[in-house]
This record gives C-alpha cells, structure tokens and sequence, in this order.
C-alpha cells in the first residue's frame, strides 16, 4: 500500500473515490495502462474496453490484451470498421476527430448497457490540442481525462509507471496505423495491411521506435539516431522483405 500511495497522485485517489464505477477506452500504451493500474489500485470498479479496428496492428492489439489481463482487468474488446465511413476513409485533415467521434460514441453506448455513465481515456497534460483533433471529439462526448486533469505530464507517468513495475513504463509512444499514409490519400485495407507487415517485419529485426510511412509506392523508414548502427547493418534484410509490397525503400529521422 505503501508503493500505491507514493505513486498515485492525491488528484487520481480524490478521483476514483467519487468514480468507483467507470469505463476506460484502453489501448493498451503507457497512459492508459498507468490509468487502469491506478483506478485498480484504488479499488474503483474499471472495466477496460478495448476498440479493434484497421487501424491497429495485431501487435498493439495483443499486448494490450496481455497487459489487462496481467493487471486482471475486466476486458470488453469492440470491433469496429472505419474504413466504410466516408469522412474517415477519406483521409482528410480532420479524420482524427471523426474517428474519436465514432469509436467514442459506441465505446459510450456499450458502457452504458453496462450501467457505466463515466467514460475516461488516457489523455495526458502533455497532449497538445493543435495537434490531436480527436480531443475535440472527446470534449464533445463528455469523456474525463484524469491524467490530464490532474497536470500529469508524459515523463512523470513512464517515472510513476516505473515505480509500479508497470511492463509499459517505457513503450515508445504509437500511433494508429492510419498515421502512415498521406492526409489526402485514401485509406485502403490493402494499404493499412501492408504498413503493418512491414513494421512487424523491420520489428522482429530488432528496430525499434521506427515508422514506415507509406509514400507514392515507397516505404520510407523513419528512425532514430542512436540506431544508426544497426540499421547500417539490416539494409540489406529490409530491402528484401519489402520488396514484394514496395517499389523502393528510403530513410528518414522521426
């Protein structure tokens, strides 16, 4: 109880006391799994919904199942295609905030056939605005970020998750797989298909905290500095396992 106490900050106690009956849109990344681990903690009745979609690899999918049920967590899994919805598939500027708009609007409804009224998320104060339109979308539906209320910042929940022994403390920060493809361009299940082979192809190289960004019949694959060396070494392997999905391979920093 002691570890629990030092690591939950007093806004996230204060919080699931007056909340002991919630739903969590659950990704299965570092904010939303400290949220789950703290509201668990707290002896607040959570149950973790998790949305599938195209948009997630079978990859984030898997661990984030594995990591709810090491935490034993309840777990609702929702499937739900967004390619069949126009705005979406459109790739526009704004997809971001129809997608949240759809996912949140039937993570809303199932929760509530569960009699759960509070919907939170893992939004955390270092999300900025400007840049994640789907927070628009989440103010809109009445969804709670308690991270994000209580000020907590990226960096302070990896240090509090480490302090828990959470497995996601350091997971690199993610992205949907749409993410991958040029706003403008439309969003095709072959397309999301291919970026995901090739990522889980490049990961099991040994890569990390890379993206493979999908341009014009391209793969350009955006790393870090400090994994110059290695992948110095495993050019020659990605050419040839992408090959059959891509005209050419290129590089690039993130």
């Amino acid at each position: 109880m002691e570890l629990v106490s030092e690591t939950i900050p007093p806004a996230l106690t204060t919080f699931f006391a007056a909340h002991p009956r919630l739903a969590l849109a659950f990704s299965g990344g570092c904010d939303s799994t400290f949220l789950l681990w703290c509201g668990l903690s707290c002896g607040a009745d959570v149950r973790a919904y998790l949305l599938r979609t195209p948009f997630e690899s079978r990859t984030d999918l898997n661990g984030a199942v594995d990591t709810a049920l090491t935490l034993g967590a309840n777990l609702t899994i929702l499937p739900e295609n967004l390619l069949d919805r126009p705005a979406i598939s459109a790739n526009q500027p704004d997809r971001c905030y129809h997608c949240k708009t759809v996912l949140f609007t039937r993570l809303r409804s199932v929760a509530a056939l569960d009699d759960r009224t509070i919907l939170i998320d893992g939004t955390n104060a270092s999300d900025d605005p400007v840049l994640r339109p789907g927070m628009r979308a989440l103010a809109e539906l009445g969804v709670i970020s308690p991270l994000r209320d209580a000020g907590l910042t990226k960096k302070e929940i990896r240090q509090r998750s480490q302090n828990a022994g959470l497995p996601t403390w350091d997971m690199p920060s993610n992205s949907c797989l749409a993410t991958r493809i040029p706003t403008g361009t439309p969003l095709t299940a072959a397309d999301l298909a291919r970026t995901e082979r090739a990522e889980a192809a490049i990961a099991a190289l040994g890569l990390k905290n890379f993206r493979v960004r999908l341009r014009d019949g391209v793969a350009l694959i955006q790393t870090q500095p400090e994994q110059d060396t290695l992948l110095a070494k495993l050019k020659p392997r990605i050419t040839e396992l992408l090959a059959a999905d891509y005209r050419s391979v290129t590089y690039g920093y993130r």
